[in-house]
């Protein structure tokens, strides 16, 4: 049976790195795993089109380069795509937009195996299809490693926050400062002072509880902030942000260059 490392991480306290893509080309997982600097990579299937084959795909290369995946789903229709993704061999699931405690509750139910959950025994490539290479027991504890995460991004997830976390089965959280931004009609206000105090409010409430809060960051710089907050699980670069930015700054330098002829 396949460990998920960022279980494991999780179960033994110690600090997780990720990385996002929105492509969902194999080769990406890869290179990521090549550079041994990630626990997992975590798939934004919400933000760019994809098939079900593609979450085969990306599960295999993460397997190949041994790192952990996280998949990021919409919140409709959360159930089946939770499903399918764990049918694939994603092995974590990241749910979008969290109002309720009854949106929880869903959530954790969408991953876990009953009676826990509402999950039964299929044939797909977690167990070799046909159970070449795992039981139904077996099954089950892939379910039960499956880390759910929440991101905190609506007013009422906010307002709500310690009935949302106290639903059995939550592992972590992440809060989302511009959904969050316009839920509060302050929309791409990110450093707005109500933006922050909710982001702090969802750490220090999650640390509380025995939850693991993350943050999602752009640089290293960015973490120190957090890591005083005592975060210590994090997700870095995001592939269409890191191609941006390299694609302007360099045209823009080679322009300047050119220019001077």
């Amino acid at each position: 049976m396949r460990v998920n490392k960022l279980r494991e991480l999780l179960r033994r306290g110690e600090p997780t790195i990720g990385t996002r893509i929105i492509c969902p080309w194999p080769g990406l997982v890869e290179v990521i795993g090549y550079t041994g600097m990630y626990d997992y990579v975590e798939f934004l299937s919400e933000y760019g089109p994809y098939d079900l084959h593609d979450l085969d795909n990306l599960a295999r290369a993460a397997e190949l380069v041994g790192i952990s995946t996280m998949i990021k789903i919409d919140q409709e229709p959360r159930t089946y795509l939770a499903e399918r993704a764990l049918a694939s061999g994603i092995q974590n699931i990241l749910f979008a937009d969290i109002r309720t405690v009854e949106d929880a509750e869903e959530a954790v139910k969408a991953v876990r195996m009953e009676p826990k959950g509402i999950n039964g025994y299929r044939m797909d490539r977690r167990v070799g299809y046909i159970g070449a290479l795992a039981s139904p027991a077996d099954l089950v504890k892939m379910c039960e490693d499956a880390v759910v995460a929440l991101m905190i991004e609506r007013k009422s997830a906010v307002e709500n926050l310690e009935e949302i976390l106290s639903v059995k089965g939550i592992d972590m959280v992440q809060f989302g400062p511009s959904d969050y931004s316009i839920s509060i009609g302050l929309p791409g206000e990110v450093n707005h002072p109500k933006v922050r105090e909710a982001e702090e409010k969802t750490i220090k409430t999650a640390l509380k509880m025995g939850i693991a809060p993350r943050a999602e960051i752009s640089s290293p710089e960015e973490a120190k902030r957090y890591i005083e907050m005592g975060v210590r699980n994090f997700n870095i670069g995001v592939d269409l942000r890191i191609l941006f930015s390299w694609w302007r700054k360099n045209g823009e330098d080679l322009r300047k260059l050119l220019s001077k002829i």
